[in-house]
């Protein structure tokens, strides 16, 4: 006879897990007691949207789910913010949620909260086990609809008198089912629709992908000579220094690359959903009348078609069907393909790629390609929401998959969190974490979870005194009438050394490589203060004055 904790950490161990993310609560004190002899780590955050997040980064540095406990009420309502970046970036996510006393439902009881009304339009699935013989069932549930089709974010709602009761229950067995790529012929189906066209362009995104995807998706541009956008935050898909990168579908995009995504007359589009962003409030392809060849490749059928017609879509997830469309081509003689397009399109991305100046003693510019020119190529960057990320998106040069952590969400306060989870699960690896100073702000409590748990990953704070990205738009509707977009901002390197971490600020930008040699120096987690001319609004655009 096990207890319902014990149930669950023991299910949680055969599912693989290894990490899990928590703010502990009375609700499920029975849930950590199964954790304490689990040979689960246990990383206690200190605000459940921190820990949320940090599970959803460590799930897509492991492509497994990333699991979070979270509390009742207050906490869940914590947790939603990284309930909401794992439903928007397809990432598995499991969070159990401790609930109150079955027993005393309906009584508006001491934080009570109908989780399925709460979750269900944020959640993939949400559900509440009351019987302690169920819980492998419902672990099992969780697990294996966090992971399947489009991935995303499943709660699990726990009520304390359940976690506390004893069952004689088998732990669950059975395997995910494994996804399988279509027919060859299939491949080859769409090979013919793709080679019909004049101006194509690949666009790849999504969750699904993995180092022989990227190797993979490397072969087939350069042996199909077609352009090849990757979709927003997913730079790391590609060696940007492909020949045959065009760029990145931000919300920043270069116009130019913009305009050849109008111009195409064929999109091929592997892994992503294809949303707003890449397509700039959808005014780049109409969704009524996008006047173009869609070939859509998804790994969820129910995203194809969803927005965009499709001429042929194609259910399988964009790791498996790189390979596939590799070897399919591999099996073609007299492929053409576009090469003028590709080397139009590189040069376009490399013309985008020169910095333009920003006013100041230190530029954003200069600080983001002594990152790219000097960080290792396994080195993982992680950032949040604000307009610093322009700079990051347009000068950062990514290298190798699995080193970019950013939020299709647009969730401020990600970055650091992401570069926590980053950092416990690579201790070997170089993690940043670049965020302006509203951003860090939302999340930076959480430097003494890095500091007790050990993780070190340097900080790169730009400060320039406000809510940038939302001073950018006040400027553009409102200009001259600043409201609500200035931030009183404390010292943030006494900050993180009063937490037992580094603090260093940048006022020139001479000393900038000495303050970060002696952050990576540190070995613990290190900030480092980046004051900005307050002008700077975005790349090439600031206020007068």
């Amino acid at each position: 006879m096990r207890h319902g904790g014990r149930i669950l950490s023991d299910q949680l161990v055969k599912l693989g897990v290894r990490r899990v993310f928590s703010v502990p609560g009375e609700s499920f004190l029975a849930a950590l007691d199964g954790l304490y002899d689990s040979g689960i780590r246990n990383v206690v955050c200190r605000q459940e949207g921190g820990a949320a997040m940090m599970a959803e980064a460590h799930a897509k540095l492991t492509r497994t789910p990333g699991v979070c406990f979270v509390t009742r009420g207050p906490g869940a309502t914590n947790a939603s913010a990284g309930v909401h970046v794992a439903r928007q970036d397809s990432t598995p996510l499991v969070v159990f949620v401790g609930q109150i006393d079955s027993g005393h439902v309906d009584r508006e009881t001491f934080q009570e909260v109908d989780y399925k009304a709460m979750f269900g339009a944020l959640a993939k699935g949400v559900f509440q086990c009351n019987d302690t013989a169920r819980l492998p069932e419902y672990i099992a549930r969780a697990f294996r609809l966090a992971q399947s089709g489009r991935p995303g974010p499943v709660v699990l709602a726990l009520p304390e008198n359940m976690l506390s009761a004893r069952a004689d229950v088998p732990d669950f067995t059975g395997a995910l089912p494994t996804p399988t790529p279509p027919a060859p012929a299939v491949w080859d189906d769409l090979l013919d629709r793709l080679s019909t066209a004049a101006r194509p362009l690949l666009v790849v995104g999504g969750p699904h992908w993995s180092d022989a995807a990227a190797q993979a998706l490397a072969d087939f541009a350069a042996a199909a000579r077609i352009p090849v956008a990757t979709a927003f935050r997913r730079q790391d898909y590609i060696d940007n220094r492909h020949a045959a990168f065009a760029g990145d579908l931000n919300v920043g995009v270069n116009p130019r690359l913009a305009q050849r995504v109008r111009d195409a007359d064929c999109l091929l589009l592997v892994g992503t959903r294809f949303g707003d962003i890449e397509t700039q409030g959808y005014t780049l392809v109409d969704p009524a009348d996008p006047r173009k060849t869609i070939l859509h490749v998804h790994a969820d059928a129910d995203e194809i078609g969803r927005v965009y017609g499709a001429a042929l879509g194609v259910a399988c997830p964009g790791d498996l069907a790189m390979p596939a469309l590799r070897d399919a081509l591999a099996r073609r003689d007299g492929w053409q393909g576009w090469p003028e397009a590709v080397t139009a399109a590189r040069a376009d991305y490399d013309h985008w790629q020169t910095p333009v100046e920003s006013p100041g003693a230190v530029k954003q510019e200069q600080v983001i390609r002594w990152l790219s020119d000097n960080l290792p190529e396994d080195a993982i960057v992680t950032n949040g929401a604000g307009n610093y990320a322009a700079w990051l998106h347009r000068y950062f040069a990514w290298k190798r998959y699995g080193t970019q952590l950013a939020p299709t969400s647009g969730s401020m306060g990600y970055g650091f969190p992401a570069a926590i989870a980053a950092a416990l699960e690579h201790p070997d690896r170089t993690v940043i974490c670049l965020a302006g100073d509203g951003c860090f702000q939302m999340t930076c409590n959480e430097m003494s979870t890095a500091v007790q748990h050990g993780a070190a990953p340097i900080v790169v704070v730009m400060n320039n005194g406000r809510y940038g990205t939302i001073r950018m738009h006040q400027e553009r509707a409102y200009p001259g009438r600043v409201s609500g977009t200035v931030l009183a901002n404390p010292d943030f390197a006494a900050l993180a050394r009063a937490y037992g971490g580094f603090g260093a600020v940048v006022t020139e930008q001479a000393q900038f490589a000495q303050a970060f040699a002696q952050a990576r120096a540190a070995g613990t987690v290190a900030v480092i203060e980046v004051r900005l001319d307050p002008r700077v609004l975005s790349p090439g655009a600031s206020l007068a004055g």
